[in-house]
């Protein structure tokens, strides 16, 4: 069928909710927005679902979710998976409860435990729940920090982290063979909790998730002298973060969190943002005039479902707050945990760090200054959460810090993926640490660069409309594919990795080798003193752009990610 005729099927249908007909009925006459809506069906990716909220076979809905559900019932089925369960967590935004009911309900007609959370939680928290419930899968309903339009649906199987191949070609293909929404199994909830089946959790997994991340502080004598002197402000972004982070916080006895009363209660409309991302400045608006107000020493921002931390750090030189990249706060953390470590004589001989072929090279000269094993992963946490359990199975290396350039960093194993609630402890431990020294975070980080020299990194991506989207985005990376420049802005080309054919090249000896990671739609280009990377986003019709340089001072390095940037938008 094509959209047109989707769009009637849809219409026409018994199994369709009025509210959902009323939708449709509204769009009877935007063609625009039936192709939207049915030019295909939402797909089920690598990781999951994301998609924009409304009627239709390319929408997020509970006709969609359920879809989804039970191409994963149907594999878990297969794996004798039933009796473990499945665990299920959601955040603030809009519909997120209903569609983690709709799963658990999906899931028990199919003869599955569902335990799900009482009320929003992060999305980490759900990878420490499964775990301690011994679930064979997870399941939790985000969008991230994608704007208020979408939502999602994100699978983690037992060992804590999201899917990974072959696994998740495995649960694409049960997805795929589901045909018929009608033919979907579901089942009403007052039956399911009859049955056994539907479980709801609470506050004894938060206990025990909250007590497992103190474990992990370093220096609590710090926390205890500095509590009533750093001051923190904190804002959750109208998401799932307040609740933990605050916990945590208090609970570890720092005085002094000023909380952004406009951002703090779930708002699944985002009503202060346009773009509930930590990433983006203009989310800290409200957090920096609070912060001026009370004179604060670190800002903290969270996406809506807390696995990203955004951070902001007051210079005492110039009376400024300083925005924190993703790779500066990985990067900080990463120094901070591997020096005290050492420092101990607590560093493992076999010790790793892990984190991701876009994330910052400066990595590379922070695992050789400590003797430890920096691993590269392919984009996307999950890798990194992956790479834990490969360590576990083969008692290879002890894994000490994960972190990846989009804001997400991960300590210890108790959660496989990454943790703002677990980062926002460790990044005000580490500004207790060095208040305590006379420092800031600022300063530490300036001498983290006269250390190991003057990276910086940026990103930026091109957006494509969903009809035909796809294969734009698959003409422009094959032009970078076939027409390999031998310089870019001045920089020479060394080497060039293609992760689709899984090749890395010489490009003045036209040499090739193999390279180990899974196949993927990335290019990778080794520079002097510089680097870039593209790849199509896998969550959205985008491609991401990544590039970063190493300059002999801060200026240096600025000019020189300015050429490279420039350079890039001008092929495009």
């Amino acid at each position: 069928m094509n959209a047109l005729e989707k769009y009637w099927y849809w219409r026409n249908s018994k199994w369709l909710d009025e509210d959902s007909k009323k939708e449709l009925i509204s769009i009877e006459d935007n063609r625009e927005e039936i192709e939207e809506r049915f030019c295909k069906e939402l797909e089920f990716g690598t990781g999951g679902l994301r998609g924009i909220l409304g009627a239709g076979t390319n929408r997020i809905n509970k006709y969609t979710v359920r879809k989804a559900t039970q191409g994963l019932s149907r594999y878990i089925c297969q794996q004798k998976g039933e009796k473990k369960g499945v665990a299920i967590a959601y955040d603030s935004r809009n519909y997120s409860q209903e569609f983690a009911v709709e799963t658990a309900l999906c899931l028990n007609a199919n003869g599955i435990n569902s335990y799900i959370f009482e009320s929003l939680r992060p999305t980490p928290e759900l990878s420490y729940a499964l775990r301690k419930l011994g679930c064979i899968a997870g399941v939790v309903i985000t969008a991230s920090h994608n704007p208020s339009q979408y939502n999602g649906y994100k699978v983690y199987w037992e060992d804590g982290a999201q899917i990974t191949a072959p696994r998740d070609a495995e649960i694409i293909n049960e997805v795929n063979l589901v045909k018929e929404y009608q033919s979907i199994q579901i089942m009403k909830k007052e039956d399911a909790i009859k049955k056994g089946l539907y479980h709801v959790i609470g506050e004894e997994i938060d206990k025990d998730y909250i007590e497992d991340l103190k474990k992990l502080i370093l220096h609590p004598e710090s926390i205890l002298n500095m509590a009533s002197k750093l001051k923190i402000v904190y804002t959750p972004l109208h998401g799932s973060g307040n609740k933990p982070i605050r916990r945590i916080l208090d609970e570890l006895g720092f005085k002094q969190v000023y909380i952004v009363k406009e951002q703090e209660l779930p708002d699944g409309n985002f009503s202060t943002v346009s773009y509930p991302n930590p990433e983006e400045p203009e989310v800290f608006t409200l957090a920096l005039k609070l912060a001026r107000k009370v004179d604060a020493d670190i800002i903290l921002a969270t996406d809506p479902d807390a696995d990203r931390l955004g951070v902001y750090v007051k210079d005492n030189k110039t009376g400024e707050y300083v925005a924190f990249n993703g790779n500066m706060s990985g990067l900080l953390l990463c120094e901070y945990q591997l020096y005290t470590k050492k420092k101990r004589g607590i560093l493992p001989k076999n010790g790793a760090i892990i984190s991701t072929i876009v994330s910052s090279d400066m990595a590379k000269k922070m695992a050789k200054e400590y003797d430890v094993t920096l691993i590269e992963t392919l984009t996307g946490f999950k890798y990194i959460g992956e790479q834990i359990k490969i360590f576990e199975e083969e008692k290879s290396f002890e894994f000490l810090f994960g972190f990846e350039e989009s804001f997400g960093c991960l300590l210890g194993t108790c959660v496989r993926d990454k943790d703002a609630v677990m980062t926002a402890m460790a990044m005000c431990e580490a500004a207790a640490f060095y208040k305590e020294h006379n420092m800031t975070l600022v300063d530490q980080m300036e001498e983290i660069y006269k250390k190991y020299g003057c990276y910086k990194e940026d990103l930026f991506t091109q957006t494509f409309h969903a009809v035909g989207g796809k294969e734009w985005i698959e003409k422009l990376i094959e032009s970078y594919r076939v027409s390999i420049p031998k310089d870019i802005a001045g920089f020479k080309v060394r080497y060039i990795y293609d992760y689709e054919i899984r090749k890395k090249y010489n490009v003045v000896t036209n040499e090739a080798e193999k390279i180990l990671l899974p196949a993927s739609n990335v290019l990778y280009y080794e520079l002097e003193d510089a680097w870039f990377c593209i790849r199509p986003s896998g969550t959205e019709p985008k491609i991401k752009y990544y590039i970063g340089v190493k300059g002999s001072t801060k200026s240096d390095a600025t000019e020189k990610i300015k050429r490279l940037k420039e350079a890039v938008l001008r092929k495009n």
